[in-house]
């Protein structure tokens, strides 16, 4: 009897150890943030579940599994408006006042607001990259960082709850780490800037600086002035500096290119979003010895997102056709950005006549009423450059600045502009940018505001002007 208890309590033993052994050896799967019955995370965790066994005739061995993303679109939001890049660019080409900001990086700059909430510029992503390098000429790689860093706390254009930097598909992260936590090498390998993503997705993606590809621009010293680098030895007190220039764009087949120069190793898995990582995809799953897959994921959610699901079964058939497989944010993601952050309307600075929303000041009163002895009045003017009829700017910005300022000093002998940006979704539910000048008119009266006004609206075809009349006190003081 003994020796039976004991033979049962030996089996128990190995039982159990056999049942602990299969649960380690279960792979990580996705599972929080996709919807019940996601096809694409059906598909995901079967891969997964292949490619780790190592009684499958998929398995892959852990040096070999090899994964690349891309950054915009792919893994976060790049519709608001646009890529984290532009807009990091377009806020300090227009708002940092640097010497590098040549006239033609803030045209490049404007365009980029002018366009928001429509089409892409055509051939924007070269020229974006050529003005970016530019405008950040000669600055170390830290100060660089700490620019991404500050525009990364800033509010995420078109949605509440969510900063820039935050701005990541739950998803998309949760199959990130799982591919990490299944023993994966992991790449991102995008268009965008590599020093920028590389502070981009700090704290967010767990990888080293090392596993970023992108577009790169180009580096000097501090002391090497025009000796090549072939003749320049590195002294203790220079510094790296950006130089200005940058290498081309790292997209379609130049991404093959990277993999094949940086990582020199075929990936088994890829995921992009649009046709500049279709070729990235197609060389991951062909001639492959291993079982490999890719992906797209498809911006087909116009609730929650700025997607749209016109046209997305055509991508749909396209990708399969290929061989690629899709990931509908639509259909997919239980959840994007998470609960608290909700998609919300672009509303553009000073635009008080079409909604509330311009700046709080105090209370208006009339040029013609009695001013005391130690009260004038302020007249502030909000003047619009997007022509009325076709909501496009009247002039590029610097002509627009020079013609407020011609009318100004014939008018008025002197003035204080400041240059403002906003943009606003329309009755037609298109996303609109305008370039601003508010005016600021001190010791004048009413009927010269509006003369000067009657001249500009006709100057930059607006409807209207929105003036402010306001009561203050001027002090020249110059000290005791």
């Amino acid at each position: 009897m003994k020796r039976i208890c004991g033979l049962l309590l030996s089996l128990l033993l190995l039982c159990l150890v056999s049942v602990s052994a299969l649960a380690d050896n279960q792979p990580a799967l996705l599972s929080e943030y996709w919807t019940e019955g996601s096809l694409a995370a059906e598909s995901l965790n079967a891969y997964l579940r292949a490619v780790t066994d190592e009684a499958s005739p998929d398995y892959i061995p852990v040096p070999d599994r090899l994964a690349v993303f891309d950054l915009d679109g792919t893994l976060m939001c790049e519709t608001y408006p646009f890529c984290f890049e532009y807009m990091v660019f377009a806020d300090y080409a227009l708002n940092s006042g640097s010497d590098t900001v040549t006239d033609e990086v803030r045209e490049v700059a404007q365009e980029i607001m002018d366009a928001a909430g429509g089409e892409k510029p055509s051939g924007m992503s070269t020229r974006q990259a050529a003005a970016g390098a530019v405008a950040y000429r000669g600055m170390t790689m830290e100060e660089l960082a700490a620019t991404v860093r500050a525009f990364k706390e800033s509010e995420a254009m078109g949605f509440s709850g969510m900063k820039r930097g935050e701005a990541y598909y739950l998803p998309m992260l949760e199959l990130f780490d799982k591919l990490l936590e299944n023993d994966f090498t992991v790449y991102i390998v995008t268009a965008t800037e590599r020093n920028i993503v590389r502070e981009l997705i700090r704290g967010k993606l767990n990888i080293p600086p090392s596993r970023v590809i992108g577009t790169e621009y180009g580096y000097t010293v501090t002391g090497q002035g025009e000796t090549a680098d072939t003749d320049y030895t590195f002294q203790p007190s220079d510094r790296v500096v950006l130089d200005g220039s940058y290498a081309g764009e790292n997209a379609k087949t130049s991404k093959v290119d990277a993999i094949i120069r940086e990582i020199g190793q075929q990936p088994v898995l890829a995921f992009g979003n649009s046709s500049g990582d279709l070729a990235m995809e197609i060389y991951t799953i062909s001639n492959n010895p291993y079982r490999s897959a890719a992906y797209m994921v498809l911006a087909d959610d116009a609730e929650r997102e700025y997607g749209s699901a016109e046209g997305a079964a055509d991508e749909k058939a396209g990708y399969e056709s290929m061989g690629i497989g899709v990931i509908s944010m639509r259909e997919d993601f239980a959840t994007i950005y998470g609960d608290g952050v909700k998609k919300t309307e672009i509303i553009r600075a000073g635009e008080a006549d079409a909604r509330d929303e311009a700046p709080a000041v105090p209370e208006t009163v009339s040029a013609a009423e009695e001013k005391d002895a130690d009260t004038e009045i302020q007249y502030v003017m909000y003047l619009g450059t997007n022509d009325q009829d076709t909501d496009k700017p009247v002039f590029t910005q610097t002509e627009a600045l020079e013609k407020a300022r011609e009318v100004l000093l014939r008018r008025f002998g002197g003035y204080t502009i400041q240059e403002a940006h906003g943009g606003w979704i329309g009755d037609d539910g298109q996303n609109y940018q305008e370039y601003t000048l508010v005016i600021y008119l001190s010791d004048t009266t009413e009927d010269q505001v509006h003369a000067a006004a009657d001249e500009l609206i006709s100057l930059f075809n607006q409807s209207a002007v929105l003036i402010q009349a306001n009561p203050t006190r001027t002090e020249f003081y110059s000290g005791n």
